[in-house]
């Protein structure tokens, strides 16, 4: 039995044999040859005809299988071939054996459509290979892609949860903290009362990555909500500046701010600006030594304000600048040693900048300081 082939035009099964597709009329020869274009890796020259035994490999060896041509026969149409070459002139192996009349047009187009039928072939069934691969890749991507989705479910899940059990026991340490400093419960030395204060620090500063960690949380599971209103970006700066003033003075920093007294009114959640301005300001004094210098500042452009914050302090890499708004990253295990924190300041700073349809970039240069800035919408006075 005939192996059959498809069809280059209908894709209907025939006899490689015949000249036409007994189902579309289409003659299969020249079908073949605009089928198998994509085939061609390089340009033809224009100097050599289009003829469909260009797109067949070794088509003397085929035409000897086929009991069509004598090895003999291949051998004289191949030294025809290299004189007509010699002289410039191009000439197909096919082209040489007609002008040699040692094979009849219709015997020639015959074997040329069988091999050109069978490189289509073998080029869908790679098709239908490479197709099968690539959605079975597909298919195990989408499941890691749902199993990391997974994981990080109950990573925040696991971070709200321990986050909300570590508050009901620092309720009550912060509670009898401020009982006995206010000696609710007697009097107190003042090596005591030193004691106490140094406790009360640690434990607002552990309510605070508490604080941090639940937020997290709340963003890493899409619960992050805005609640837009026109923010009062001066009454916002000028708190943000006293809620800092006293530690920059016991750190030995130069606080300064840079922003008119008439600033408009920008489109945000207060809350949440005023904590990431908050958080900007607590990393440029923590990484700053003393001395040093941190200013916040605010300008507008009409349209868009932008909020800034700067510190002269030690600095971010240009390597390492692509990292610090990376969940749970510190730039280098000694800053986390020195400076402490949990990394979760940045990521949720940019997420929260992103969630009101804006961005926040940073420049910054190793020893010279850094500089953060975002901008929100102006709300367009009328009347």
């Amino acid at each position: 039995m005939v192996e059959q082939f498809p069809c280059p035009n209908c894709n209907q099964q025939i006899d490689p044999q015949v000249r036409n597709c007994p189902y579309c009329g289409v003659n299969l020869a020249l079908a073949a040859i605009f089928a198998e274009r994509k085939l061609q890796t390089s340009p033809l020259s224009l100097h050599i005809p289009i003829a469909p035994e260009i797109l067949v490999p070794r088509l003397g060896d085929s035409l000897i299988e086929k009991g069509e041509l004598t090895r003999e026969g291949l051998n004289q149409a191949l030294q025809y071939q290299k004189q007509k070459e010699t002289k410039g002139q191009a000439c197909l192996i096919g082209q040489a054996l007609l002008e040699l009349g040692l094979i009849n047009r219709e015997n020639l187009d015959q074997v040329v459509t069988e091999q050109i039928l069978q490189l289509q072939t073998a080029l869908q069934n790679a098709n239908r290979d490479l197709e099968a691969r690539v959605r079975d890749r597909t298919i195990e991507l989408e499941q890691a892609l749902n199993r990391l989705a997974e994981l990080n479910q109950l990573k925040s899940n696991f971070i709200a949860n321990i986050s909300h059990e570590l508050r009901t026991p620092l309720t009550h340490i912060r509670g009898y903290l401020e009982l006995i400093i206010d000696e609710g419960l007697g009097p107190v030395s003042p090596d005591q009362a030193n004691a106490l204060a140094v406790m009360q620090r640690s434990e607002e500063r552990l309510e605070r990555l508490i604080e941090d960690l639940i937020e997290f949380s709340l963003v890493a599971r899409g619960d992050l909500t805005l609640q837009v209103v026109p923010v009062n970006l001066n009454a916002l700066l000028d708190e943000t500046l006293m809620a800092f003033m006293s530690r920059c003075e016991n750190k030995g920093l130069s606080l300064k701010a840079d922003y008119p007294a008439d600033l408009p009114k920008a489109r945000g959640d207060t809350q949440k600006i005023s904590w990431v301005v908050q958080q900007l300001m607590d990393n440029a004094i923590k990484f700053t030594d003393s001395g040093g210098r941190v200013q916040l500042g605010a300008h507008t452009d009409g349209k868009l304000v932008t909020i800034y914050v700067f510190d002269s302090g030690i600095g971010i890499s240009h390597e390492q600048l692509s990292e610090i708004f990376e969940p749970f990253h510190q730039v280098d295990s000694s800053a986390s040693r020195r400076y402490g924190g949990t990394g979760l300041g940045l990521a949720m700073t940019q997420q929260i900048i992103e969630a009101h349809g804006s961005q926040i970039s940073v420049r910054s240069k190793v020893g010279e300081g850094s500089y953060f800035e975002f901008k929100l919408p102006v709300i367009e006075q009328t009347g």
